[in-house]
C-alpha cells in the first residue's frame, strides 16, 4: 500500500481527523512500520500508542478488514480528477497554515490550481449577518485586491463568502475557495459545477486551470456543525493578508483576528475595532 493510499484510507475512516492522520504518520515513520503492519496491530494498541478514540478505533478494524480495494478505487478516481491528496508531512503542505493555525489540518484535498499556493495572497472577512453597507464593502476590497494582483482566498455558502468569491470571475482573475465539506458535496462527482449559483452567471463550469479548491474533509463528507470553523481558519491562514469588516466581539471571526495578530499577519480591522488591535490598521471607511 502506497503512502498515499494509506493516507487516503486513514482519512476516510470516521472518527480520524486530520491531527491523528498526522500522529500515526509520524509515529510509523519513527517505528519503521509499514501501513499493512500499522492495519495489523491491535485495536489496543491502536488506542494506547496512537491516542486513537474507542470509534475510531472500531471504525479503523473494520476499514481494515475490507482490505485496500475500496480506497484504491476512490484514489484512481480522484487521481483521474486530478486531485491530490496531501498531509502535514509533505513538502508540500502549506507552510503558513502551521505558521497561523495552532491546530492545522492534517489532511487537504486540492484540486485545481496548485500554483496558487505560491501567489500572493488575501482574504476579505466578515461575522455572520453582515448589513447592505458591508456586503458592498466587501465587494469594493476584494475588487481593490484582485486588481492589484492579489489572489483571493474565500469560501463558497454565505452570503459574506459569495459576494468576494463572484468578484474575481468578473475580472477573469483566480480564485482559492476553501470548502466546508467534501468536494463532491460541491462541484460534483466530476468536479465540473461551479459551487454556487451566482457565479455561474458568469463561468457554466468550474476551471481548475485558473482557481483552486481546497477543503481538509472527505470528498463526499457533508456538512457539520464544527466545519464552518475549520473552513474559516483555513482561509484566513492561507490568506498573506486579511481585511475584516464585521467583527462579532467574542465571535469566531474575533478569534482568527487575534490568530492573525499572533502569527505577525497583516490585518485591517473596522476602525472602531482598531484599539482592540494594535497591530491592525483601520479599514477605510466603507
Amino acid at each position: 500500500m502506497s503512502p498515499r493510499t494509506f493516507a487516503l484510507l486513514l482519512s476516510l475512516t470516521p472518527g480520524i481527523g486530520g491531527k491523528s492522520v498526522s500522529r500515526i504518520v509520524t509515529r510509523n515513520s519513527l517505528m519503521a512500520r509499514s501501513p499493512q503492519d500499522f492495519l495489523r496491530l491491535s485495536v489496543e494498541t491502536w488506542r494506547e500508542e496512537y491516542r486513537l478514540t474507542v470509534k475510531a478505533s472500531d471504525n479503523l478494524k473494520v476499514q481494515a478488514l475490507k482490505g485496500p480495494a475500496e480506497i484504491e478505487e476512490l484514489e484512481r478516481k480522484l487521481l483521474g480528477l486530478g486531485v491530490n491528496l496531501i498531509t502535514m508531512q509533505d513538502a508540500e503542505y502549506p507552510e503558513r497554515i502551521e505558521q497561523f493555525d495552532p491546530d492545522p489540518p492534517g489532511v487537504l484535498f486540492l484540486y485545481g490550481n496548485q500554483k496558487l499556493l505560491q501567489s500572493k495572497s488575501f482574504a476579505v472577512l466578515s461575522s455572520r449577518s453582515a448589513t447592505p453597507t458591508q456586503l458592498d464593502q466587501i465587494e469594493a476590497l476584494t475588487q481593490e485586491g484582485v486588481l492589484n494582483g492579489e489572489v483571493l482566498v474565500s469560501g463558497h455558502d454565505r452570503p459574506e463568502y459569495q459576494r468576494s468569491a463572484i468578484v474575481p470571475l468578473r475580472w477573469g482573475a483566480p480564485r482559492i475557495l476553501c470548502l466546508d465539506r467534501g468536494l463532491f458535496r460541491v462541484l460534483g462527482d466530476d468536479l465540473k459545477n461551479e459551487p454556487f449559483r451566482a457565479a455561474r452567471l458568469w463561468r457554466y463550469e468550474f476551471d481548475p486551470l485558473t482557481d483552486l479548491v481546497v477543503t481538509p474533509f472527505r470528498p463526499e463528507a457533508d456538512f457539520v456543525g464544527v466545519n464552518n470553523k475549520v473552513r474559516d481558519r483555513l482561509i484566513a491562514s492561507l490568506a498573506h493578508r486579511t481585511d475584516f469588516v464585521h467583527l462579532g466581539i467574542g465571535g469566531g471571526m474575533d478569534q482568527i483576528a487575534r490568530l492573525a495578530a499572533k502569527a505577525g499577519r497583516t490585518f485591517r480591522v473596522p476602525e472602531e475595532h482598531a484599539g482592540r488591535f494594535p497591530a491592525a490598521t483601520a479599514l477605510p471607511a466603507g
